[in-house]
């Protein structure tokens, strides 16, 4: 029998039919979805929007007209059903919003981590993107341009972040036709960037209802006082950043906002002055996170009603009279307590109680003596403390280490003792601390081994022991820190050899250990596996760097890399140009002797320091070219010869800021193309045999602060374009052969200048008064030209030798940013006799040389006031007159030469006041009397007083000594100044005048005195009469 089908076992068939088609057509449709491309008008859109940026890293190198899919280009992605852009995702590296400037430790950092940044303009070609809801742009760099306003026609966006992209200008309100936004960020980092932008009104915010995180950290709010009512319209806002803001007026007597959901609040860095603290936020009892670090110099809010707080940001206020509000802050629920740089004292620190929830607590910057105390809270549980910059001096590590070293299991993951001043060697009990991550005790006087115990912490991944004194070897079971990231021994007393194991901690990225005794030779097998590492610093040590494979290539790729003083030569390290990524280089005093590779900076495409000085390289510069990264470059003692001509102006435009070729054998012309080298700061090319004039579009150079070209053949006048360089504050144009006069203009324009030498030149004429303009010369040399006339009487305006103002204790070095420290310049000074280099104690010296001119006349007595001077020369000239009787008022003489002049007159007995001269000489001069009497004056070699009539230790031959105020010195001194001695003029006037009234004034008054006078006078005259004549006619009886 046939069997017959139902319409319910036909229906079920077709039903499952349906449901199967159903499901393939979906999968079908899903497929097909996902290979939907972009809609072409915004493809073209996102093209015109690349046509007006600038690419230097070629992110964007996958938006090309080839390729028709833009939902595949980098950072652009695209609904699946309808192929709309919903999101152009493009922050700079690292960017991304919340962001802020802690998260970057130097500008250097800040700058490495937006090294992919975009520039140039946005296009309104975004506005073809109709769909779009994610616009991020942030850390690029738009160079102070504004904000576009087309932006705010964006209508369907949700999330819009420009922060940090280095925007100008005020905001644009139109911004507030966003209605759909829940994310804005248009925050700065204050810290790293110069271009600011700012808001006069805020009440475009009122529009954006939906919004839940807005970020304006770094922009002006000075001009908004109605800050506070604005974000109050804000209902769903839950985090808040207005950091470093210029926030005016906190508000504090508003007593209660609306914000019922914020949980965020960031006014740190805005200084606000009140004496009343702000109520408001005392009743945000929905915050989890506060930060009002540097924003009260006044009162702190209270912390009683914020029982959801977890994380609290508190430092850089005065928490020194805070005791109730730390008080308040005990039994509460922190996870996070940073109170940095807030006065805080042991005594205060003990207002805080039972924190058991505290995981994290910064204390660093204080007033600290003593260890916490247990009372704080649970100890045991803290993870990371911070107490580095207090005082524990007195406190050895074991004992400060105390409460956690008793726990069973101390969590502590981050130790920072950073510059402490204690004096102690590390225990072995540190290895109990077996979670430690991160471990910094530098800064301090801690001295002993390295404890082996430390070989236990096998989770430590940060490692700071530098500024120490720290010896012995470095331990071999270093290598069995499998997780260390940074490890920084510099600035020890380390000796012995490098264990090979370096070579095994493979996550290694920081390596230094620079300035310590480390000896022995350096090969491959102690970089092995260090396939991480991109920062070395082993300067300063006795290493010898030898490969045993020539051909070796390191698995790293560096960069930054300091090996001064190893030796690295003679022949120039292959290795070194595997490298591509180094921005800095030091290999000074290395020992390389054989030339420089022709392609040597063709395999650093980045580098910004290059310091190769105190090394024997050979070459002709003519071969180099500078690449446009460039920052810095020193390449000072060295043997490179030939012109500077192809060196200096075959490129374009540089940024170099500090060149150094001096002490090689240059020659040739100095050429004439500076415009193209705006940025210079330092220019060096002393000792070397350039000749011709001076370059007059140097003075084009308007950031220039020091110049140096003495030492070679350099002539022809001083050009006045110098006189724009207005930020000079050294200039160096010493043993050259410069003609004419000094010019007034040194004196009225570069008023900045703490160093002019000029030495040994042939320029002639007076010295300018306008030179005492320089208040703040210290060193001042013109010896060895032909100079003349007077010694101007206007020094005593230089106010650092005055000791009017200060000496700065960097005045001699310079920072730009880049290398490991200062880049310290020198001079070539003549003191006590003999002629020295001066490098890092140049700031110390406080020098005034005239000597060998033609200079006359006296020397001024406001001379004397120059307190601060430690060397003064006005030998080999033609000096007359005195000493000025108060030159024992140059309290810090140290050196004193006034030999070959024609000076004379007694040695001012104040001389012997000066108790720290160490060379004086006033030899050949017409000097007499008695020489005073001083140790340091006896303790002086007899040649310093010859060719004189001097007499008195140190001399042995006093014949001829003349006595002290000789009538003849007296004679002559009139003769030639025609003053004469004022004082024993008046002396005798007075005394006249005394004896006539003492004798006459009685004759006048009264009668009888006369005639008693007169009838005296009568017979005496007639006695002399009568022994004359007796006399007379006896004589002429016989």
């Amino acid at each position: 029998m046939t069997p017959r089908l139902s319409f319910s076992s036909f229906s079920s068939f077709h039903l499952c039919l349906l449901v199967v088609l159903a499901l393939f057509r979906s999968c079908s449709s899903k497929q097909n979805s996902e290979h939907v491309l972009c809609i072409d008008a915004e493809r073209q859109a996102l093209l015109r929007f690349k046509h007006g940026l600038t690419d230097e890293t070629h992110r964007l190198a996958s938006w090309v007209a080839e390729n028709k899919d833009c939902c595949n280009w980098y950072g652009i992605t695209c609904d699946n059903s309808t192929g709309h852009v919903h999101r152009v995702h493009l922050p700079g590296h690292g960017g991304h919003c919340p962001a802020y400037s802690a998260s970057y430790f130097t500008e250097k950092e800040y700058t490495d981590a937006s090294n992919q940044r975009l520039k140039g303009d946005i296009s309104r070609s975004l506005l073809d993107l109709k769909q779009l809801k994610h616009l991020d742009l942030s850390c690029n760099d738009f160079r102070g341009i504004q904000v576009p306003k087309f932006i705010g026609s964006l209508q369907n966006l949700k999330y819009l972040n420009l922060l940090n992209s280095k925007f100008g200008g005020t905001i644009p309100p139109q911004l507030g036709n966003l209605s759909n936004l829940n994310v804005l960020c248009l925050g700065s980092f204050h810290e790293f960037n110069e271009e600011s932008t700012s808001v006069m009104n805020m009440q475009w915010l009122s529009g954006l209802g939906m919004l839940h995180h807005l970020d304006m950290s770094g922009v002006d709010l000075s001009k908004v006082v109605d800050w506070l009512q604005v974000i109050n319209t804000l209902p769903s806002l839950v985090e808040l950043h207005l950091s470093s803001c210029a926030l005016s007026d906190i508000h504090p007597y508003v007593h209660r906002l609306n914000l019922t959901s914020l949980s965020l609040l960031d006014l740190s860095r805005n200084y606000f002055y009140i004496s009343v603290p702000p109520q408001w936020i005392s009743s945000m009892t929905s915050l989890v996170s506060l930060d009002l670090s540097m924003s009260f110099l006044g009162p702190l809010p209270s912390f009683r009603n914020l029982t959801s707080l977890e994380f609290l940001y508190l430092n850089g206020n005065n928490l020194i009279n805070s005791s109730l509000v730390l008080e308040e802050l005990s039994n509460s629920n922190l996870i996070l307590l940073g109170v940095s740089a807030s006065g805080i004292s042991s005594l205060l620190i003990d207002s805080l109680h039972n924190l058991t929830s505290l995981l994290s607590l910064d204390l660093s910057y204080n007033q600290l003596t003593r260890i916490i105390p247990k009372s704080l809270g649970n100890l045991c549980n803290v993870r990371e403390i911070d107490l580095s910059r207090n005082s524990f001096g007195n406190i050895t590590l074991t004992y400060l280490l105390k409460s956690f070293l008793e726990c069973k299991s101390p969590a502590l993951e981050s130790l920072s003792l950073r510059g402490n001043y204690i004096d102690s060697i590390i225990p072995l009990t540190i290895g109990q601390l077996s979670l430690l991550r991160t471990l910094d005790i530098s800064l301090n006087q801690v001295s002993g081994l390295i404890p082996y115990s430390m070989g236990r912490l096998s989770s430590l991944e940060v490692l700071d022991l530098s500024d120490n004194r720290i010896n012995g070897s470095l331990p071999n079971w270093i290598g069995r820190l499998s997780s260390l990231k940074e490890l920084i021994l510099s600035n020890n007393q380390l000796d012995g050899n490098l264990p090979d194991s370096l070579g095994q901690i493979s996550k290694l990225n920081s390596l230094g250990f620079s300035n310590n005794s480390l000896t022995g030779v350096v090969t491959e097998s102690h970089f092995a596996k260090l396939v991480s590492l991109n920062y070395l610093d082993g300067a300063g040590n006795n290493l010898t760097f030898r490969p045993q494979v020539e051909s070796w290539i390191p698995a790293f790729q560096l960069r930054e890399l300091y090996l001064n003083s190893w030796v690295l030569g003679p022949d120039f390290p292959l290795w070194l140009q595997s490298q591509k990524k180094l921005t800095e280089l030091d290999i000074s005093n290395t020992h390389i002797s054989s030339p420089m590779p022709e392609s040597f900076f063709d395999s650093f495409p980045n580098l910004a320091y290059l310091d190769m000085s105190e090394n024997r390289i050979q070459g002709n510069i003519t071969l180099l070219v500078i690449p446009a990264t460039l920052e810095e470059v020193n390449l000072s003692f060295n043997e490179l010869l030939g012109s500077l001509q192809h060196l200096l102006c075959s490129n374009g435009v540089t940024k170099i800021k500090f060149l150094n070729l001096g002490n090689n054998n240059l020659s040739g012309v100095i050429p004439d193309c500076w415009e193209k080298w705006p940025s210079l700061g330092v220019l060096n090319l002393e000792n070397n045999n350039l000749s011709g004039e001076i370059p007059r579009t140097l003075g084009s150079i308007d950031s220039l602060e020091f110049l140096s070209m003495r030492g070679n053949k350099i002539s022809g006048r001083l050009p006045s374009s110098l006189m724009k360089l207005m930020k000079l504050k050294v200039l160096q144009l010493g043993r050259n052969e410069l003609t004419g006069r000094i010019p007034t203009w040194i004196g009225t324009k570069l008023t900045l200048l703490r160093l002019l030498n000029l030495r040994a030149n042939n320029l002639d004429g007076s010295i300018p008064h306008e030179i005492c303009y320089l208040n703040d010369v210290q060193i001042l040399d013109l010896a060895h030209n032909n100079l003349d006339g007077n010694i101007p009487s206007c020094f005593n305006n230089f106010s650092i030798l005055s000791g009017i103002e200060a000496t700065p204790s960097d005045l001699f070095a310079f920072n730009f940013g880049r290398g490991p420290a200062y880049t310290i310049i020198g001079d070539s000074l003549v003191i006590k006799g003999r002629e020295d280099t001066y490098n890092t104690i140049l700031g110390l010296v406080m020098l005034l040389d005239l000597s060998s001119n033609n200079l006359v006349g006296h020397i001024p007595s406001e001379l004397t006031s120059l307190t601060e001077l430690r060397s003064l020369n006005l030998s080999r000239n033609h000096l007359t007159g005195r000493i000025p009787e108060k030159i024992g008022g140059m309290k810090s003489l140290e050196s004193f030469d006034l030999s070959l002049n024609n000076l004379y007159g007694e040695l001012p007995i104040s001389l012997s006041m000066l108790n720290f001269l160490s060379s004086f000489n006033v030899s050949y001069n017409n000097f007499s009397g008695r020489i005073p009497t001083s140790t340091q004056l006896q303790s002086m070699k007899e040649s310093s007083f010859l060719g004189n009539k001097l007499c008195g230790a140190p001399l042995t031959q006093n014949k001829g000594c003349v006595p002290r105020t000789s009538t003849t010195d007296t004679s002559q001194e009139e003769k030639e100044d025609g003053r004469g001695d004022w004082g024993l003029i008046i002396s005798i006037v007075v005394g006249f005048v005394t004896g006539f009234w003492i004798i006459l004034g009685p004759l006048i008054v009264k009668r009888s005195w006369r005639i008693a006078y007169f009838n005296f006078l009568s017979r005496l005259s007639y006695m002399v009469y009568n022994v004359t004549r007796k006399y007379c006619c006896h004589m002429f009886s016989k």
